[in-house]
């Protein structure tokens, strides 16, 4: 992404330099948190040369990636729903509760409230703010690009660091997600504190039915 998006100029132009850009991840794993980032990006400088959609990235340039707009950022703030969360309220309110989080810190930050908020995907009634919404703008924004780094960097390590206490799943090159090995550990070893249990049940009852398809298939 070579430049701020046509959207971005034009939102700047309607509402005011100011603009933030939110993304999430981890809203398909089987394990660990959903986390929101939201960025707001200096207007008078150029866009960072290579940021992307974080998932067209390996993983060392999203790394240097982060650590740059970090730098040069005026707020980068994080928010996240647990895995309780999760469970209790469902992914689509974990998620928005996660982005809310990461809204109210930087109004905190920057010490008023943006002049406009990009999310990326589809409106959201419940997120509280008024919002654009750009289906694929992690791919199309240039703020939104930036906070879904952001969010996959700090999501990657806080998975990795869990994954050195629950030794089995693989959580540090899965980052959580359902995996033939996460699952098949699922079945060995049983759930962790961190896993999200709405989402496991499912996973287990597609393990059995496989492992039954199999048995029947033997027995053929």
């Amino acid at each position: 992404m070579a430049r701020w998006s046509p959207v971005e100029r034009t939102l700047r132009e309607q509402h005011g330099p100011l603009l933030v850009g939110v993304d999430e991840v981890g809203r398909g794993p089987l394990a660990g948190p959903v986390v929101a980032c939201a960025v707001v990006m200096p207007p008078d400088r150029r866009a960072i040369p290579g940021v992307d959609d974080s998932k067209q990235l390996d993983h060392a340039t999203r790394v240097e990636l982060a650590a740059r707009i970090r730098a040069h950022a005026l707020v980068v703030s994080l928010g996240a729903a647990s895995v309780r969360e999760v469970d209790r309220l469902n992914i689509y309110h974990a998620t928005v509760l996660a982005m809310r989080r990461a809204l109210a810190r930087v109004v905190h930050r920057l010490g008023q409230a943006p002049h406009h908020v990009l999310v990326d995907g589809t409106p959201l009634r419940t997120l509280g703010t008024p919002h654009t919404a750009v289906v694929k703008g992690d791919a199309r924004c240039y703020a939104i690009a930036c906070a879904s780094i952001v969010a996959k960097v700090t999501r990657d390590r806080l998975m990795t660091a869990l994954a050195a206490r629950y030794d089995g799943y693989a959580w540090a090159r899965n980052s959580g997600y359902g995996t033939p090995q996460h699952r098949q550990a699922l079945a060995e070893l049983g759930l962790t504190p961190h896993h999200r249990r709405s989402f496991c049940l499912d996973a287990q009852v597609a393990l059995a039915l496989d492992a039954s398809s199999t048995q029947d298939a033997s027995h053929e």
